[in-house]
């Protein structure tokens, strides 16, 4: 079952230590009850077919994205990578920067602060302006890079930029949500305002790093697919070409498909 998606995964770099891929969106990041096929064990599969390495292969995963969101991914390929990546995590030094499509228009800074509470039986996050029995604190910011009126509904829809400060399970979503700007195609955090079937909009778009071994800076880029409604928004092609050595540094590797 893992197989069909083989040429639809798009390798970013690949080193001793790293492999960073583009998660397609709909696809789980690793492994759940449902069975459906996930990215972890289909560059398992990968690394394992190209190398010819007989029994499992080691593959860490070090962050996850939710189900419906696409974009680039950082995986270890050795137990000293993942360590060491874990702790940039936990360090605030792995950097993650998503884009999103959210209904309204933000102001053009911004830092959201809130209190999150996952229900684990429903899958579902609460949002709390103020500290609350165990939630925990979320904080991100952003930058609202272009709006337009939506061509489905005469909506205006924003493209903002976001840097993750934590790592909370669904904080993008929520927290747009709770602050009236609810991402576009999300319904769980905005079926009052989202139609059954709309994709959501949210885009793993770089991951900065530390390589585990080699100490140099690194950033993995990846750009949301040519459909509605990223397609809308002009600021998404202008990005594409940004310098590369500015932005990039060593990690700006051309892409491959498996």
């Amino acid at each position: 079952m893992r197989m069909q998606f083989r040429e639809k995964i798009n390798v970013l770099y690949e080193d001793n230590h790293l492999l960073v891929a583009e998660k397609p969106v709909n696809m789980l990041s690793q492994g759940d009850a449902t069975g459906d096929t996930d990215l972890l064990s289909v560059l398992k599969d990968y690394i394992k077919e190209k190398y010819c390495k007989p029994g499992n292969v080691y593959l860490g995963l070090v962050h996850r994205l939710d189900r419906p969101v696409g974009g680039v991914m950082v995986f270890a390929k050795t137990s000293k990578a993942a360590s060491r990546l874990s702790g940039q995590i936990r360090e605030g030094t792995f950097e993650k920067v998503y884009l999103a499509a959210v209904r309204g228009k933000p102001r053009k800074r911004g830092r959201l602060v809130h209190y999150l509470d996952k229900n684990n039986k429903t899958n579902t996050v609460t949002c709390y302006r103020m500290p609350k029995g165990n939630a925990k604190e979320a904080v991100l910011e952003y930058e609202t890079l272009e709006s337009l009126v939506s061509a489905e509904t005469g909506d205006v829809l924003s493209l903002v930029r976001i840097n993750l400060i934590t790592g909370r399970p669904h904080q993008i979503r929520v927290q747009f949500s709770c602050s009236g700007f609810p991402l576009y195609g999300d319904q769980k955090y905005g079926q009052h305002v989202n139609k059954p079937g709309q994709q959501l909009a949210l885009w793993s778009a770089s991951i900065r790093l530390i390589h585990p071994t080699l100490k140099e800076e690194m950033v993995f880029k990846s750009y949301p697919p040519a459909s509605y409604p990223w397609d809308r928004f002009e600021t998404i092609e202008k990005m594409k070409t940004i310098n590369v050595s500015r932005f990039e540094g060593n990690g700006g590797i051309t892409g491959k498909r498996l």
